[in-house]
């Protein structure tokens, strides 16, 4: 699953401004609803949008980075910047999220302070709603549309560009920690057990955690390096099989190195009467015609090698 290349400007990461500006709105709402009232799941919520907004900022400094052409020092571009920084993002939400709700909802809970009056709580945590719920619904929307007929949870396993599937997670545990704020609110007040409160921010902080560590995980991958997908690589080993000369493809290795990017290793074994300056025809027309089928590929290596030396790991 690939993004459109062809997009570009704002419209290329709508997902990351619509979270960002929603983030932000967010967090001014509920830390000023925390401070009138002070409700611990409200402040909590209002760490957890601020960690958000600078996530969302992070991101987009990571899809700047990963633009930059290929120099001497790294002559295959600097992709892999935008994987860095979502894995550096995925720290943020387990540090600074999940670590800070869980710190609060434990004060609050060990010396309770009762809510007064939450009518303000349950207004910002509807605005907040509203906001979190709409950038929701453009990352789901971005995300549907990117992975086509391909189940839910497989695209996110397979996906090269982790920006729109981590602020469609960031987004999901925004809205449960939402509904869970306002249910703790709600029964602080009703059951007269302001605890509860403190209880609610530290629910939210193991949704934080738990997506974190989703997060993290994929994005691990990606940084250490992840295949294309196996129906490309199947029409790569095709198209260079389909070549006269070439008796046998052995092996095609590929690795991501930015979403839309892909180095292609190709071991093949060729005719033995085939002599340099034809094996070097060859390997160009070879490559001419992958680029044509294959846009992505950014860099091919297609190593001549007999059958029985080539090795299968």
């Amino acid at each position: 699953m690939q993004r459109d290349a062809s997009a570009g400007g704002w419209r290329e990461h709508i997902v990351i401004y619509a979270a960002l500006v929603a983030n932000l709105g967010i967090a001014v709402a509920k830390f000023v609803a925390a401070a009138i009232t002070g409700s611990s799941s409200m402040l909590t919520e209002g760490v957890h949008s601020l960690v958000d907004s600078g996530n969302q900022a992070l991101l987009l400094h990571g899809e700047h980075r990963a633009k930059r052409p290929p120099d001497k020092l790294h002559p295959f571009g600097y992709g892999r910047e935008l994987y860095f920084w979502s894995f550096v993002v995925a720290i943020l939400i387990f540090g600074a999220g999940a670590g800070v709700s869980l710190y609060e909802g434990y004060v609050h809970f060990t010396d309770p302070h009762p809510i007064e009056d939450p009518t303000i709580n349950y207004i910002v945590l509807g605005f907040a709603f509203a906001l979190e719920g709409t950038s929701w619904g453009i990352a789901l929307k971005e995300f549907g549309q990117a992975k086509g007929d391909t189940h839910w949870w497989r695209a996110v396993r397979d996906s090269k560009d982790p920006s729109t599937f981590i602020v469609l997670f960031e987004d999901s545990a925004a809205l449960a920690g939402l509904i869970v704020a306002a249910i703790g609110v709600w029964a602080s007040v009703t059951f007269k057990i302001p605890e509860l409160d403190g209880a609610a921010s530290m629910v939210i902080g193991l949704i934080l955690a738990g997506v974190a560590a989703l997060l993290a995980r994929e994005a691990k991958g990606l940084l250490i390096g992840e295949p294309a997908d196996p129906d490309l690589v199947a029409r790569i080993r095709a198209i260079v099989a389909s070549e006269p000369s070439v008796l046998h493809v052995n092996h095609v290795r590929t690795i991501h190195t930015s979403p839309d990017a892909i180095f292609a290793a190709i071991s093949a074994d060729f005719e033995d009467g085939v002599t340099l300056g034809e094996g070097e025809a060859i390997i160009e027309r070879l490559e001419t015609r992958l680029r044509e089928a294959v846009p992505a590929l950014s860099s091919i290596y297609v190593r001549p090698e007999k059958r029985e030396d080539a090795k299968d790991h």
